[in-house]
């Protein structure tokens, strides 16, 4: 059989994707196959087109109501007849649809896993032609995947009741080599049947935006991009609404998505956004779903998500169309205690709570290495590849700094503290806190204690996160971790091994603010101060205080991002003066 004629004849395509034909020949040869293949790569297609070419019917377990419907939707536009049976669906309209599969009028029946859960329709199964059972999002059905869902699991115990014995055909993006293994296991799908592409999107560009102003890198972003189509995901609804009033008023077409709002609005907002009517769409994660919007050329995560696998798919929804785009985490540590706030709030027993700290700790090494973003997340799917050389790591021309001795400060102080303490621990002590807790362990008699007084208490846990995130430490599982020096650290500590870093580890700015600066921009921007002080009639101290001024002087910020780095500065007084400061600092720079 032609398999590319038929491709192009039903589906218009010239050609396959990676991976495509492999698992179709599989499936149409009889043969239970588990497919992995990165979002946006065309899983789908892995199913439908069988379906069309085998006798009988194709079932397609899908974990999401709004996930099915677009995928009946645009088969039923292509000609091909699906139809689907979830719980939006009344009694009548249910039995209609049953008794058109019967006729034999529908190849392909997407139901959720719940709708095994009843009697009838396993009955039901047990009458029909089944040729094909497709499991979309199959990591759901892994207790060590990041959706699992008990349901899941069930409906799997009722597949081995199907008396005609359908070949199964299980399909992710998303599985670490763990999660691949439980599926094969939970499936009986042999290792030689899984179809693994690989994890790489060659047309995404990876960065992490640290310590930025949120709002204002999305103001200067959307101004950089304009007309162009992308996805920002926040963590709340109450964020959601937040980021769509300040996209709105500053002129951008932004609409929102979360499930605090009505169907019909969600539907409404959904098709602004499909045909860019609105082209920015802020959402939680319970947007983006089977989404095939193909030219989204950006996904910005306004908050870390809670595991790499969550992140690396909701970013696929980018650059469908195999165009250049852009994945962006904009991290800021506060967002770690959100996450972890859910954790603990969930109903998850221990042993699922510990994977799930271990998952979001994995996600904030992801934000704090300084390692090729893209072959980090490969190296997490079990994957390899060369690094990309157009992330921000890789782009990042700061220069690389010997930080041997201070690594050997931290390893040495961890390694004195018996390995029994956290980050916030260990950073105390280094900078000599003089914190009660501390004084009751006695660590104030450690050599260690203080030998990094002269750094700011957030600059060593910066640098306790960047050693974590490139392994000269380890954590523990669980609500509390604890640091250990991994075999890495140990090369450190016993001068085998050096460590270097981007040149950001610096001692608190405030000090270097008032030791160094530019005295005669520093007196250029007195005098501005003095001039708007006296128009407002307020102290100038009021305005920017001296050591702001000093670090304006040594910094030079001439964009809105660096300015509002800047000690002291924060979005009111970004807005009210930041336009004549960095007017007069670009004066004084060229």
């Amino acid at each position: 059989m032609d398999l590319e004629a038929k491709l192009k004849e039903i589906f218009g395509y010239e050609h396959f994707r990676n991976g495509q034909k492999q698992i179709i020949e599989q499936v149409l040869a009889g043969k239970d196959t588990l497919g992995i293949l990165p979002t946006g790569a065309g899983k789908s297609i892995c199913y439908q087109l069988p379906a069309l070419l085998l006798d009988g019917v194709t079932l397609v377990v899908s974990p999401l109501i709004s996930l099915m419907k677009d995928q009946v939707d645009s088969l039923n536009v292509t000609g091909i007849p699906a139809t689907m049976l979830n719980s939006t669906i009344d009694e009548s309209e249910v039995n209609f649809r049953m008794q058109e599969v019967q006729k034999g009028k529908i190849k392909l029946l997407f139901v959720a896993p719940e709708r095994f859960e009843s009697d009838r329709f396993r009955y039901f199964l047990q009458q029909l032609p089944l040729k094909l059972v497709a499991i979309d999002e199959a990591h759901c059905i892994s207790q060590w995947g990041h959706d699992f869902r008990p349901s899941y699991v069930e409906f799997t115990n009722h597949l081995a009741e199907l008396k005609n014995k359908p070949t199964l055909l299980a399909l992710t993006a998303t599985a670490t080599p763990q999660v691949a293994k439980d599926i094969q296991t939970l499936l009986a799908i042999s290792a030689k049947q899984t179809i693994k592409t690989g994890f790489l999107r060659e047309n995404l560009r990876f960065e992490v935006a640290k310590g930025v102003d949120k709002r204002t890198f999305l103001k200067d972003y959307l101004q950089k991009h304009p007309q162009e189509s992308g996805i920002i995901y926040a963590s709340t609804r109450k964020e959601v609404e937040e980021i769509t009033a300040f996209l709105c008023k500053a002129k951008f077409a932004a609409t929102r998505y979360h499930a605090g709002l009505a169907e019909n609005e969600r539907q409404s907002n959904q098709e602004a956004f499909l045909y860019d009517e609105k082209p920015i769409m802020v959402a939680t994660n319970a947007f983006g779903m089977g989404i095939n919007k193909s030219n989204v050329r950006f996904v910005i995560h306004y908050n870390i998500p809670a595991t790499i696998e969550a992140y690396y798919q909701e970013a696929g929804r980018a650059g469908r169309d195999g165009l250049d785009s852009d994945a962006i985490l904009l991290f800021a540590p506060n967002d770690l205690r959100l996450r972890l706030y859910f954790i603990e709030q969930s109903e998850s027993d221990e042993l699922h709570k510990a994977h799930d700290y271990e998952k979001l700790r994995q996600m904030a090494a992801y934000a704090n290495s300084e390692t090729c973003l893209q072959r980090y997340i490969l190296q997490y799917f079990g994957d390899e590849g060369a690094d990309c050389g157009k992330c921000s790591n890789c782009l990042d021309e700061r220069e690389l700094t010997d930080i041997t001795i201070d690594t050997q400060k931290v390893l040495s102080c961890v390694v004195r503290m018996q390995e029994r303490f956290g980050k916030t621990a260990v950073a105390q002590v280094l900078v000599g806190s003089k914190n009660q807790k501390l004084a009751s362990w006695h660590f104030e008699k450690l050599s260690t204690f203080g030998i990094m007084s002269t750094y700011s208490q957030k600059n060593v846990g910066e640098l306790i996160d960047f050693l974590t995130a490139e392994n000269y430490l380890t954590v523990s599982n669980g609500q509390f971790p604890v640091l250990r020096v991994s075999a890495k650290g140990k090369k450190v500590l016993t001068g085998k091994q050096k460590v270097m870093r981007r040149a950001t580890f610096i001692a608190d700015k405030r000090n270097l603010a008032s030791d160094q600066f530019n005295p005669q921009v520093f007196e250029k921007l007195r005098q501005l101060r003095l001039e708007i002080a006296k128009a407002e009639k307020v102290p100038p101290f009021l305005i920017f205080s001296d050591a702001a001024l000093k670090e304006m002087s040594l910094v030079c910020p001439t964009t809105e991002t660096d300015f509002l780095q800047i000690s002291g500065v924060g979005p009111v007084k970004m807005e009210k003066y930041g336009q004549v400061f960095m007017a007069l600092l670009r004066e004084n720079t060229l």
